[in-house]
């Protein structure tokens, strides 16, 4: 899943597709690069961002999401917490909605889905991005994911969503701190009971930064290890930056994992 953010301010790439025709074009190498899915985001999720609006978000991803339809032949998946954005994606022909709230922020969004016959990415967090990070202790980390994976889940269903429809992201990065990211890699086999596929992003964040102060430029071979344990782990989906690299990376894990 190849990470395309129009935004100003998303960690690692704010700012270089607000462009719309950079935005395609960017998107059209990642597909060529290997990308199965590009994932358009107009709204950072980043620890501390601030919200935008609906109006806002559709002013930065339709234009793109628009032009895209008419030249990708893979799906397009909108990474929104916004039923109204979601409705007017679907509506342009997106196929998913990746939800980094697992349903949490918008009670309008599972029906929104469920109407569009789409598929859903369901991630744990807890709390908004902009206060996510005050509080990131646990009493079990993997239980409470578990839980609340399988809580939204049933939201999902009950609103008509098939259970096939649906894939399951542990949220690394959203409100845990790194021990409770490493510790989500390490026991990540443990969410596969749970029956649906899962999505792993960690693609240049923080916690790869093996050293204080390490910037995201310098993330690429941390993240590339996250890759291929999130593979060898049972990951199936992964979110990222970097298609070309971890298209190599993620390849070779699956052949090794079998």
């Amino acid at each position: 899943m190849g990470i395309l953010n129009v935004t100003p301010d998303s960690f690692f790439d704010g700012g270089l597709w607000n462009d719309p025709q950079r935005a395609v074009d960017h998107a059209v190498a990642m597909a060529e690069s290997g990308a199965d899915i590009i994932d358009i985001g107009g709204e950072s999720s980043r620890p501390g961002s601030l919200p935008v609006s609906a109006d806002e978000e559709l002013r930065r991803v339709m234009p793109v999401v628009e032009r895209l339809i008419s030249i990708l032949q893979i799906p397009l998946s909108l990474d929104t917490t916004k039923s109204a954005v979601a409705a007017h994606a679907l509506a342009a022909g997106v196929e998913i909605v990746n939800d980094i709230s697992g349903l949490t922020f918008d009670e309008g969004m599972a029906a929104t889905v469920a109407q569009a016959r789409a598929g859903l990415v369901i991630q744990h967090t807890r709390g908004l991005p902009e206060i996510m990070q005050r509080d990131t202790s646990y009493g079990d980390l993997m239980v409470d994911v578990r839980t609340a994976l399988i809580n939204s889940m049933e939201v999902a269903t009950c609103a008509g969503i098939a259970a096939e429809q649906i894939v399951l992201d542990p949220g690394i990065g959203f409100g845990k701190n790194r021990q409770g990211n490493l510790l989500l890699l390490r026991f990540l086999g443990e969410l596969l009971t749970l029956g649906r596929p899962l999505l792993v992003g960690t693609s240049r964040k923080e916690f790869t930064a093996m050293a204080a102060g390490r910037k995201v430029e310098s993330r690429l071979h941390t993240s590339a290890a996250t890759v291929a344990l999130a593979v060898a782990n049972g990951a199936r989906l992964l979110r990222v930056h970097d298609v070309a690299v971890m298209r190599d990376v993620a390849d070779m894990a699956w052949e090794i994992a079998g």
